[in-house]
């Protein structure tokens, strides 16, 4: 008789065990399933931080209507050279087919990358007193910079040279002043603030460029087609 009561024993055993692994499994789906709910409640009640840039528009050079629903945001280096075929090759193209007819705006910020405590920083002082002093001479300025840009190498962007070429090319400002301007850092504070905004946003080549807060992949920006191809698709979506 003692066999029976080993296999009862057993019996009993598989059906303790059995008990023990279907609590197990319902306090693991328990956990599962509130782990789930939480999730669900951390993808409803927290959003994600937003990408896009904010820049103070009304603070910054800008080429066309202000009130176009396409905002681009150049940010260069008077002594870079991609920033200097941007200027000639690029921003005609933008001007005419999306400027002119009013469906974008170009405004400007400083991004000193290639001498930010020498001549880089140099032109754009020069080129905030021209702003300053004359806002509508502010891109004839622009090209005249980065027509006349020199090899990247040398500091050729001193205050009598940047003076002169204003003077040359008869920008409509007090060179005096400009001059002054250019010696005594008038509007550094201005620059600083440019490159902390740079900075900010991670920006570490030139020309960047932000579309309406977006930031435009370095392939688009200096390829027309592709920019322009952008640029139609962010005006579709602006007519919608």
């Amino acid at each position: 008789m003692k066999p029976k009561k080993k296999q009862v024993n057993t019996v009993a055993q598989r059906k303790a065990q059995r008990a023990a692994q279907e609590k197990r499994m319902k306090r693991i789906m328990w956990i599962t399933g509130a782990c789930i709910v939480v999730l669900v409640l951390l993808l409803v009640f927290i959003r994600p931080q937003s990408k896009e840039a904010s820049f103070d528009y009304s603070s910054l050079p800008v080429l066309g209507n202000p009130e176009a629903p396409i905002k681009i945001v150049e940010m260069g280096d008077y002594k870079c050279p991609a920033c200097q075929y941007f200027s000639q090759d690029i921003e005609p193209s933008l001007q005419k087919d999306f400027i002119d007819s009013g469906k974008a705006a170009l405004y400007f910020m400083n991004y000193l990358i290639i001498s930010p405590n020498a001549d880089s920083n140099t032109a754009a002082l020069a080129a905030q007193s021209v702003f300053h002093q004359n806002k509508d001479e502010f891109w004839k300025y622009y090209h005249v910079l980065f027509d006349n840009q020199q090899d990247e190498k040398t500091e050729w962007a001193t205050p009598e040279f940047l003076v002169k070429l204003a003077r040359d090319n008869n920008i409509k400002v007090d060179y005096d002043q400009l001059s002054k301007d250019i010696e005594e850092k008038t509007y550094q504070d201005e620059v600083d603030s440019h490159m902390a905004t740079g900075n900010k946003l991670g920006v570490n080549s030139t020309p960047t460029l932000y579309v309406n807060g977006e930031k435009v992949a370095e392939n688009v920006t200096l390829d027309y087609n592709a920019l322009k191809s952008y640029l139609d698709k962010k005006s579709a979506d602006t007519d919608k």
